[in-house]
C-alpha cells in the first residue's frame, strides 16, 4: 500500500492556511449587521460540535479551536456545546448561541441536511456560517472546512484489499461493511470512496449497514448477528471510523473469531492506534485536526472583524450550491508509520500510546 507522508500533510496544511487569505466570498456570506461587526476584542464565537461518541472533538478539535481564537484573538469569547448526537438539541443550541449574541457559528452538523435550518436562522441575523468537517446542506454557509473525503474511503477501501491480497485470501472471499452515519454527509463520501476500491477488487460485499449516529455499541451488535450469519465468510471489514471499528472488533472477540480479519478505521483515535499496534485493528486514517481546527478559527476570527473569505477550491452541497473550501490531505495509518505521523506530528506522544500494555508492541514498531 502506498502510504502519503506526514510531511507531506504538513505542507498541505501550511499552505491552506496561507490560503486563507480575506478576500471577497463566492457566495455573497459576507457581514454587515450589529450582530456580526465585532471588533475582536468583542467578539462572540460559537462553536456546535455533533456528539460525544467520537473521541476527537473533545480532545482535539474543542482545545486547538479554542487555543487559536485566543492567540488571534484574546478578548474572544468561544461559545461551546456538543449536540451529543442529537440534531434537536444541536438546533436549540444553535439558537441559544443567537440569543445570546455571537458573531459567527462554526457548526459541525450532526445531520447535515436538519442544520440548514441552523443557518437560515443565523443568517436572517447576518451570523455567518462556518461548515465544520461536515457539510451542511445549505447554500448559505460561508466556508466549509474539512478533508477530501472520498479519499478517506478510498484509502480504508485500498489499505484492506491490499491487506487481503497480501495474506493470499483468494477473490471472492467477504467483506462486511460498517459504515458511518445515514445523516452524515461526510459518511456518505466515506462509503463511496471506499465502494471505489472494493466493488472493483474481486472480493464480495456480503452486507453493509449505516451505523445511527456512529454509535460503537450499534455496531457491535450488527457485526455480532452478520458473524451468526456469515461466519467464517468474512475474510474482512470496513469500518468507517475508530469508534465502530472498536465495537466491530468486540463483537469478533466475543465470537472467538480467530485470527481476526482485518478491521480498517478513521480518525486515529488513541483507542485504534492502540488496537493497530497490538494486532486487533489494521489500519485508520489520520486526519491533521490541528490544522482543520485552527484553520476553522483564523476564518471564524476574519469573519467576525467583518472580513469575508475565499476557499482554496469549492464544493457543491446535494442542492448544487457552491461553498468555498478547504479541504486537508488524509493520509493512511498501519503499525509501520504510527512513528512517522501521528507521533512526529505530536497528535498523541510515544508516552500516551505505550502504556505497560503496549510497550512491546511499541519497542517492535520503533515507537520512542
Amino acid at each position: 500500500m502506498k502510504i502519503a507522508t506526514t510531511r507531506a500533510v504538513i505542507a498541505t496544511a501550511a499552505i491552506l492556511l496561507a490560503a486563507g487569505s480575506l478576500t471577497a466570498c463566492s457566495n455573497g456570506s459576507s457581514n454587515g449587521s450589529s450582530a456580526s461587526t465585532a471588533t475582536a476584542s468583542s467578539a462572540k464565537i460559537g462553536l456546535l460540535l455533533p456528539d460525544s461518541v467520537t473521541a476527537r472533538y473533545e480532545s482535539a478539535d474543542k482545545p486547538y479551536f479554542e487555543a487559536k481564537v485566543t492567540a488571534l484573538c484574546p478578548d474572544c469569547t468561544v461559545l461551546y456545546a456538543n449536540a451529543d448526537g442529537d440534531a434537536s438539541k444541536q438546533q436549540q443550541q444553535a439558537e441559544s448561541m443567537l440569543t445570546q449574541g455571537v458573531n459567527v457559528l462554526v457548526l459541525d452538523p450532526f445531520d447535515g441536511e436538519a442544520a440548514a435550518s441552523i443557518v437560515g436562522e443565523a443568517k436572517a441575523k447576518n451570523v455567518p456560517v462556518i461548515s465544520y468537517d461536515r457539510l451542511i446542506d445549505s447554500p448559505d454557509s460561508s466556508a466549509y472546512i474539512s478533508f477530501d473525503n472520498e479519499k478517506v474511503g478510498e484509502l480504508q477501501g485500498q489499505a484492506l484489499v491490499d491487506d487481503l491480497k497480501k495474506t493470499g485470501v483468494p477473490a471472492g472471499a467477504g467483506i462486511i461493511m460498517v459504515n458511518g452515519s445515514p445523516t452524515d454527509n461526510n459518511a456518505t463520501l466515506f462509503k463511496k470512496g471506499a465502494h471505489s476500491v472494493i466493488d472493483t477488487s474481486g472480493y464480495k460485499v456480503l452486507a453493509e449497514y449505516d451505523t445511527p449516529g456512529w454509535d460503537p455499541a450499534q455496531a457491535q451488535t450488527w457485526v455480532a448477528g452478520q458473524i451468526t450469519q456469515f461466519g467464517s465468510q468474512i475474510k474482512g471489514l470496513y469500518a468507517a471510523n475508530d469508534g465502530t471499528a472498536g465495537g466491530a472488533i468486540a463483537a469478533l472477540k466475543g465470537a472467538n473469531v480467530s485470527p481476526l480479519p482485518p478491521v480498517t478505521g478513521q480518525d486515529a483515535e488513541l483507542a485504534g492506534i492502540q488496537r493497530i499496534l497490538s494486532g486487533d485493528q489494521y489500519m485508520t486514517v489520520y486526519k491533521a485536526l490541528k490544522p482543520e481546527a485552527e484553520q476553522a478559527a483564523t476564518l471564524a476570527v476574519a469573519l467576525a472583524k467583518g472580513q469575508a473569505v475565499n476557499g482554496t477550491s469549492t464544493t457543491n452541497t446535494a442542492g448544487g450550491a457552491a461553498i468555498p473550501s478547504f479541504l486537508l490531505v488524509p493520509v493512511a495509518v498501519t503499525v509501520d508509520n504510527i512513528e512517522s505521523t501521528v507521533v512526529a506530528d505530536g497528535f498523541y506522544t510515544a508516552a500516551q500510546i505505550c502504556t505497560a500494555d503496549y510497550a512491546a508492541a511499541c519497542a517492535t514498531a520503533g515507537i520512542k
